[in-house]
């Protein structure tokens, strides 16, 4: 019989924030795979845990993969760790549990303290509907798309931010989103832990003149309704209704539903939509 990956949330920052039972299956293990040993050894040994360690992180995930994959299959059981919060988020444990389902190891999830939850909840921002995106991506391209999807949804926003790249990023929402009420969260769960409830402009400001430290939960405000249908109307007026038809007709709509969708969209009949284009026989 193989073993079973336990994947388990340990503490963001007090470390009393662990559960009984991770305790426990930490101690009942034969390996925990963790994703800085150095980091880990310290929760150990405070809870004074002798189990072995075995690094598993973005860099080695490939090789080691394969090695914790061959222990399970011996039958070992292998708890698995991140620097803080739950495994499986912003990490390459993601990668070892599907390496798992792949070979038809048992997986389970020990919950507990996860960063970005809890930053927000600890905002004071909508909770109903929300979206998390972790770290932007590097690429130009593929941030400047995720910062677009911000601009047009209505649901709360979780970013993770290192604090190198945080005035960059405020500026790049700021410029593609407008301001917007944002809380900036850091040190989660420990003694100076601290929510910056602001607007996005104001934190541009404060950024400026104060070196931010540490990592950062950026928990921002979604777009207002509103908002979203005046810009829509704006971009509208923009193009003519030639424009606008031929928009839908690219994507594959046909053209009768691509007059209804135009004539909806500028409140408009689709008769005076038939006659600006000049289509005949529709």
């Amino acid at each position: 019989m193989s073993g079973k990956l336990y994947v388990c949330a340990t503490p963001i920052g007090n470390l009393k924030d662990i559960t009984l039972r991770c305790l426990e299956t930490l101690k009942e293990v034969d390996l925990i795979a963790s994703e800085d040993t150095r980091h880990t050894i310290k929760l150990l040994n405070h809870y004074e845990i002798k189990v072995p360690l075995e690094s598993y992180h973005e860099n080695n995930k490939d090789t080691k993969g394969k090695k914790l994959i061959n222990l399970l299959l011996e039958g070992k059981n292998i708890a698995l760790v991140s620097d803080a919060g739950m495994p499986g988020i912003c990490d390459p444990g993601e990668d070892l549990i599907k390496l798992c389902y792949e070979n038809e190891i048992e997986v389970t999830v020990l919950p507990g303290a996860t960063a970005s939850i809890t930053a927000l909840i600890l905002s004071g921002i909508k909770t109903r509907s929300y979206c998390f995106e972790g770290f932007l991506p590097s690429n130009k391209k593929a941030k400047k798309e995720v910062i677009q999807r911000i601009k047009n949804d209505t649901r709360t926003y979780i970013i993770y931010e290192a604090p190198h790249h945080l005035l960059q990023t405020l500026k790049e929402l700021y410029d593609n989103i407008g301001n917007r009420n944002i809380a900036i969260v850091k040190e989660l769960t420990k003694k100076y832990e601290n929510v910056f409830k602001t607007s996005i402009i104001d934190a541009l400001a404060y950024f400026e003149n104060n070196t931010p430290k540490g990592e950062y939960v950026l928990v921002i405000e979604g777009a207002k309704e509103e908002d979203i249908l005046n810009e829509q109307k704006e971009q509208i007026n923009n193009i003519t209704i030639k424009e606008h038809l031929n928009q839908y007709v690219s994507k594959g709509m046909d053209i009768k539903e691509a007059m209804k969708k135009v004539a909806k969209d500028r409140g408009i009949s689709k008769r005076d939509v038939y006659n600006e284009i000049k289509v005949l026989k529709i």
